[in-house]
C-alpha cells in the first residue's frame, strides 16, 4: 500500500473544496492510501473514512510527509494571491517541503492565479517546476504554465465527474424548484443584495417556484440565506448539506440555478439545470464563457430589480440547459485528471 498526502483547502466548511476532495478520493488509484491535511481532521475522517491530520500543525504535517511516498495539491485556486499573500506561501511551502523529502509531487486540477505579486509569482513558478505532473482546469492556468515552459494536462474541473447522491426530503418539497447560491463578498454590497432579494421576490411571485437557498460555506453564505428567506412570499427551504455528493444530487431536482459559487454552477449544469451566473471572480467568468452561460458580473449588476427579475423569467421560460451529450463529454474529459494520478502513482 502506497501512502499519499492530499493537500488543499479541506475541512474548512467550503463545499466547493470538499467536492474537489471527494472527486480526488474517487479518482485515486485503489492501491493509494490517502492522508488528508485538514482544518478539521476529525470531521474529515468521519466524512470520508480516511486518515487525516491538522494542516496547521507543522509536526503532524512533517510526520505525515515522512511516512508517505507522494504529495498531491488537491485542486482549486490554491496558488493565488488575490485574497492574501499567505495562501500561496503556505501551499508552495508544503510542496517545497514534500519535494525536499523526496516525495513524488503532483499539482492536481489547479486553477492558478491571479498572481499579482512578483514574489508569489516567482515562488509558484519554482514550485510547479519541481512537480512530477501538473493538471489544470482552465485555459488561463495552462497559458501561464506554457509561459513558464511547463507542460500540463488541461481538463474540465473534476467535480463534473463526481458521483451524485439523492437528497432526503427534496422530492417532498413543491415543484418546480429554483436553487440560489449567494456568498458574502465585497462586490455583493448591501444595496446589491437588496436588489437581488427584491428581484427574487418578484421572480417567485411570477413563477410560483419553490426557492432553495443553498449555503456552500456556512460562514459566508448562511446569514445571507437567512436574510432572504423571510422575504420570500412562497415556498422556500434552506439546504445546508455536508456531503458533496448530496450537494450535487440536490440539483437533480432543480429547474434553474442562480449562483455566485463556482462549483454550484458546475453541479447545477451537470444535472441539466438552466444556470444564471453572478460573477465575482475570473474563474466564474471563464466558466460562463466556456458554457455560454448567461449572467452578470456583480460589479455591473443592474440597479433595477425589475430588469433582473425579467431577465431571470426569460431564462427560466426559454433558456436551454446543457444537453446530455455535452454533460457526458465534460465528465469524460474531467477524468483526464484521474489519468494523471494513475500515470504518476502506478
Amino acid at each position: 500500500m502506497t501512502r499519499a498526502v492530499l493537500c488543499g483547502y479541506y475541512g474548512q466548511g467550503n463545499a466547493g473544496d470538499e467536492a474537489l476532495l471527494a472527486s480526488l478520493l474517487q479518482m485515486l488509484p485503489n492501491h493509494i492510501k490517502p492522508l488528508v491535511l485538514s482544518g478539521n481532521p476529525d470531521w474529515t475522517h468521519k466524512r470520508y473514512g480516511v486518515e487525516s491530520c491538522d494542516r496547521k500543525s507543522f509536526f503532524q504535517v512533517l510526520s505525515a510527509l515522512r511516512k508517505s511516498d507522494s504529495f498531491i495539491w488537491g485542486g482549486g485556486s490554491l496558488i493565488q494571491d488575490a485574497t492574501s499573500a499567505a495562501s500561496p506561501i503556505y501551499y508552495a511551502g508544503l510542496m517545497g517541503l514534500a519535494q525536499q523529502q523526496g516525495l513524488k509531487t503532483i499539482a492536481w486540477a489547479q486553477g492558478i492565479g491571479p498572481l499579482k505579486r512578483p514574489l508569489t509569482r516567482s515562488l509558484a513558478k519554482r514550485t510547479f517546476t519541481g512537480c512530477e505532473a501538473i493538471s489544470v482546469r482552465d485555459r488561463a492556468s495552462a497559458a501561464l504554465l506554457q509561459e513558464w515552459h511547463l507542460s500540463c494536462t488541461l481538463a474540465p474541473d473534476p467535480v463534473w465527474a463526481l458521483d451524485a447522491s439523492p437528497v432526503k426530503g427534496l422530492w417532498d418539497l413543491p415543484a418546480p424548484r429554483v436553487a440560489v447560491t449567494l456568498r458574502e463578498h465585497p462586490q455583493l454590497t448591501p444595496e446589491r443584495l437588496e436588489t437581488l432579494t427584491q428581484a427574487l421576490v418578484d421572480f417567485q411571485k411570477a413563477t410560483n417556484t419553490c426557492i432553495l437557498l443553498v449555503p456552500f460555506q456556512a460562514s459566508k453564505d448562511l446569514a445571507i440565506a437567512q436574510s432572504i428567506q423571510p422575504r420570500l412570499p412562497g415556498s422556500s427551504h434552506i439546504f445546508s448539506l455536508e456531503d458533496p455528493r448530496e450537494l450535487k444530487g440536490l440539483f437533480q431536482g432543480v429547474e434553474m440555478a442562480i449562483g455566485m459559487r463556482f462549483h454550484s454552477l458546475i453541479m447545477a449544469a451537470s444535472q441539466e439545470c438552466r444556470c444564471f451566473a453572478l460573477s465575482y471572480d475570473p474563474k466564474v467568468n471563464a466558466l460562463m464563457q466556456e458554457l455560454n452561460m448567461p449572467g452578470w458580473d456583480l460589479s455591473q449588476l443592474p440597479d433595477d430589480c425589475n430588469t433582473i427579475s425579467q431577465t431571470w423569467l426569460e431564462h427560466y421560460a426559454n433558456g436551454d440547459p446543457l444537453n446530455p451529450h455535452q454533460i457526458q463529454s465534460l465528465a469524460d474529459r474531467a477524468l483526464m485528471h484521474r489519468d494523471v494520478l494513475v500515470q504518476v502513482l502506478s
